[in-house]
């Protein structure tokens, strides 16, 4: 990486005394909630979200007053500057109303997922410490103590301002992470890590424009939804095309029906859309001008398919709740790599360290390297750095980022030559045969060349002999016929000895979060 881009990516490494004032345009904002009121008073008549199926559609001065008069309401139920307030919502306007008044009221918004059962619910509000949920379903049973309010229609009129927003470093979400390698934890982020995170995204040449039409069917209570989804919208003045929930035929209907121009997804749906005719996909994407994914690799396969059928690329990125979320993209790089998330956004510091924190990585070229699974010291801990960061875990503030700024992740990646990030896997994923370390991703990714896989999933069994052994599930192809032994010998042409599985599951499908991750802790 040239001292230029060295210097690019540390532009946003500074924090001021109270959280950065981030320029999210010609105005500086310093709280997330301000957004809505600049879009409002630059755009008042542009759509700011529609929803598929027949549903609402507000301009941004409809917004803006719906969300007023959502923070009265919570106001009136007395919640006060820094009380949570749960959003127990769908992909929809009532979400984004709830969400920008719960700001506008000087809440934390803490969004959880419209399906969480009652005691996973009972679980977040009591860890949350919420004391509002604002959900549409009046019969689910809350706590003592815990009240109910369902989303504001549509005001008659304008509400009596409610001017108690957050800035800076006050919190602004409280995102409890899809819990894949153990229980939700809260991250806090910040006025200042959100708007940072908006800044280093437009930064990027073409990432979002004023007219575009942005399909977001992803979870809005996921941070992904939120932040490059929402967030970016209307920091623009765009328009969401809001879809509660992806099917492949009726999604593209969509896309056609809207004219949406960018779509903001996960590999999953790109999956199902690559498995339909060319012809179809075509006319169904043909306003379409940007793709991107994210949660999740996504396959080769899917990749080259959907440009096959399109001309169209998908373009990659890495993020985590933890930094609000995104940290990489293959749109800062300038083409899709497969196998590749990209290089870190403007403002953004990456490195790869040791367990311990030590420097580890040099860049490789991935074209010499014969297996970066087997090398030594090629691969190391992500360790990131830059003002879109949270505030640590909630209630407390714990395990943050440490007193130089960095925060350590649990993904084990390489940079190539170019400085894009190759992701290899989880740490906490890491199997260990007999000393030897073994990642789920590698064996997976040999697996899923066989033309009759769908998906798989590698996961550490006990071992008696070996302390853990590989245990392989395989979703196959419809109508295929796959035995164990044609998955083990495949693995046995490809791997050493000690990462074939020693057994393997076939099944109907894998579990995976609500953005698409797989939940291999799940499989364990």
């Amino acid at each position: 990486m040239t001292s230029r881009e060295m210097t690019d990516l540390q532009r946003f490494a500074g924090r001021e005394e109270g959280g950065p004032r981030v320029s999210a345009g010609a105005e500086t904002l310093s709280g997330v909630g301000e957004l809505l009121a600049r879009a409002a008073s630059t755009w008042p008549e542009h759509p700011a979200v529609r929803e598929t199926g027949g549903g609402r559609t507000l301009t941004y001065r409809e917004l803006a007053a719906a969300a007023e008069a959502q923070a009265k309401t919570l106001a009136g139920a007395g919640v006060t500057p820094g009380d949570r307030v749960a959003l127990r919502l769908p992909t929809s306007a009532d979400f984004v109303v709830a969400f920008y008044g719960a700001l506008r009221a000087g809440a934390v918004a803490v969004p959880v997922s419209p399906q969480a059962p009652g005691p996973e619910l009972e679980k977040l509000l009591a860890h949350s410490g919420a004391k509002v949920v604002v959900h549409r379903d009046t019969d689910t049973a809350l706590p003592a103590g815990v009240i109910g309010l369902t989303p504001e229609a549509d005001p008659d009129g304008a509400a009596e301002p409610v001017d108690a927003g957050g800035t800076g470093e006050d919190i602004a979400v409280v995102s409890y992470t899809s819990g894949t390698t153990g229980p939700p934890r809260g991250v806090m982020l910040s006025h200042r890590a959100l708007l940072a995170n908006l800044e280093q995204l437009s930064g990027v040449e073409g990432v979002l424009e004023h007219d575009d039409n942005v399909l977001i069917t992803i979870p809005l209570f996921h941070v992904y939804g939120l932040g490059p989804g929402l967030l970016q919208a209307t920091s623009v003045g765009a328009t969401a095309i809001l879809s509660e929930r992806f099917e492949a035929q009726r999604t593209l209907a969509d896309c056609a029906e809207f004219g949406v121009t960018t779509i903001t997804g996960v590999p999953t749906m790109y999956a199902e859309f690559a498995a339909l005719g060319a012809e179809e996909l075509g006319r169904g994407l043909a306003t379409v001008r940007r793709m991107t994914s994210g949660a999740a690799p996504l396959h080769p396969k899917v990749l080259g398919a959907i440009r096959e059928a399109t001309g169209l690329d998908v373009f990659e990125g890495y993020g985590l709740t933890e930094c609000a979320p995104v940290v990489t993209s293959t749109l800062v790089t300038g083409y899709p790599k497969p196998g590749s998330v990209g290089s870190p956004l403007p403002g953004i510091e990456l490195r790869l360290v040791d367990s311990d924190g030590t420097d580890q990585a040099v860049p490789l070229d991935p074209d010499d390297v014969d297996d970066v699974f087997e090398a030594e010291g090629e691969t190391g801990l992500v360790s990131i750095r830059g003002a879109n960061l949270f505030s640590g875990y909630w209630p407390d503030g714990d395990h943050g980022p440490d007193d130089e700024g960095w925060f350590r992740t649990g993904d084990v990646g390489y940079l190539d030559v170019d400085g894009d990030l190759h992701l290899v896997d989880r740490a906490n994923d890491l199997i260990i045969v007999n000393g030897f370390n073994v990642f789920p991703n590698e064996v997976e990714s040999v697996i899923s060349q066989l033309p009759e896989v769908a998906e798989a999933a590698v996961v550490g069994v006990v071992d008696e002999r070996s302390g853990e052994a590989v245990k392989a599930f395989v979703v196959p192809v419809a109508g295929a016929s796959l035995s164990e032994q044609q998955v083990v010998d495949q693995c046995a042409a490809h791997l050493a000895g000690y990462k074939v599985p020693h057994a393997v599951e076939f099944a109907e499908s894998l579990p995976h979060s609500a953005t698409g991750k797989l939940r291999r802790v799940r499989l364990r």
